[in-house]
């Protein structure tokens, strides 16, 4: 689904279901075990499931993932900031004003850090879930190395499950093993599923995101200027970039529970619907000639790229305010930033999943 109408629609419609088992070439064999998306699609979390279940799990995790406990981050989201600007600054300066890759030093650790902090991750297996959950974005990775990631991130989070249970903290893991509704609560394989989401999915995205964000300003001083002479909001900013270069590009699978009319196709049974964000967030359809251009005055800035409706992104807000507390200190630190390759050179990710770049090098001189 390519379009803003067609993804809106397949988002909203109850007869396209998360779950595998209503897709007829899956369950007919026909997917071969080595499918670069096996992983997004056998996975037991919210992000597979429907109904009822969905409803439940959903229900349990935001008890442990509120609003309040997000903003009660931003204090410690502007410390984690501060740190890595001037990590970034300490780079510049060794480099004697050479490249230095902005991703690496800044965009990947914040989230990382937040995301870990927030789940009580000790900061010594850090690095390593930065690389487990990489392979699960690269459509490059082989089935192989994606089982073996796989298998030892379970190990990792399994065993941090069993040290919150025996020393609970102030952290979401512990808010999950706790959680309760009228004395239901997560299994065993729902709790580690949950984190394999909620760490997966709530820093990646996110990591992208930043570089999406801070190339779109420094290629567009015009836009950059607004916001700097305070006739803009950053928080525009960062709602335009959604639209304009989601992170998110595409997310599998949705399928058919019977035979409909989308988005005026015709399509059978048991099919399989890819959703794509990117495409969505430049649909001329929705948003006009313009859809093309980056512009952040422009009167509408939505976009589909935390999802719609019941799979709506529970971290929605917390990626919002990472961005919106980086961005603006990165640009009034370093006023002369600038990417130090030209925009054909910067290689972009490996994946259909996300859209960004594996590296931002740029020059803060």
């Amino acid at each position: 689904m390519t379009t803003h109408a067609g993804v809106t629609e397949a988002l909203a419609d109850p007869r396209i279901q998360k779950n595998r088992k209503h897709w007829k070439a899956f369950n007919a064999g026909e997917v071969p075990p080595d499918w670069p998306l096996m992983s997004w699609i056998i996975n037991e979390n919210m992000l597979s499931q429907d109904g009822e279940i969905h409803t439940r799990l959903r229900k349990l995790i935001s008890k442990a993932f509120t609003p309040r406990r997000v903003e009660l981050m931003r204090d410690d989201i502007v410390g984690i900031v501060d740190r890595l600007l001037n990590d970034l600054e300490a780079e510049a300066a060794e480099s004697g004003g050479g490249p230095v890759d902005f991703k690496e030093i800044v965009a990947m650790p914040l989230p990382l850090t937040v995301i870990s902090e927030l789940f009580g991750v000790e900061v010594a297996i850090r690095g390593e879930m930065h690389d487990l959950v990489s392979t699960f974005f690269d459509q490059s990775t082989t089935p192989e190395q994606a089982m073996q990631s796989f298998t030892r991130l379970w190990e990792v989070l399994t065993r941090l499950v069993a040290e919150k249970r025996e020393r609970p903290g102030d952290d979401l893991t512990s808010g999950l093993i706790a959680s309760r509704d009228d004395q239901d609560k997560l299994t065993e394989d729902e709790l580690i599923w949950a984190l394999v989401l909620f760490i997966s999915a709530g820093y990646e995205t996110t990591m992208n995101l930043i570089p999406n964000v801070v190339r779109a300003l420094i290629q567009h001083p015009d836009q950059l200027q607004l916001l700097l002479d305070g006739r803009a909001e950053w928080a525009d900013a960062t709602e335009e970039v959604l639209r304009w270069d989601s992170p998110g590009e595409y997310v599998p699978m949705r399928y058919t529970t019977e035979d409909m009319e989308l988005a005026g196709v015709r399509i059978p049974q048991g099919e399989a619907l890819l959703m794509g964000y990117g495409s969505a967030g430049r649909d001329k359809e929705r948003y006009g000639e313009t859809a093309d251009v980056f512009d952040i005055t422009r009167e509408d800035t939505s976009h589909l790229s935390f999802s719609h409706g019941r799979h709506y992104c529970l971290g929605a807000n917390l990626a919002r305010m990472e961005v919106n507390e980086l961005v603006p200190r990165l640009f009034e630190r370093f006023p002369r930033i600038r990417i130090a390759v030209e925009d054909a050179d910067l290689e972009p990710m490996p994946s259909i999943i996300v859209s960004g770049v594996k590296a931002l090098p740029v020059r803060v001189d």
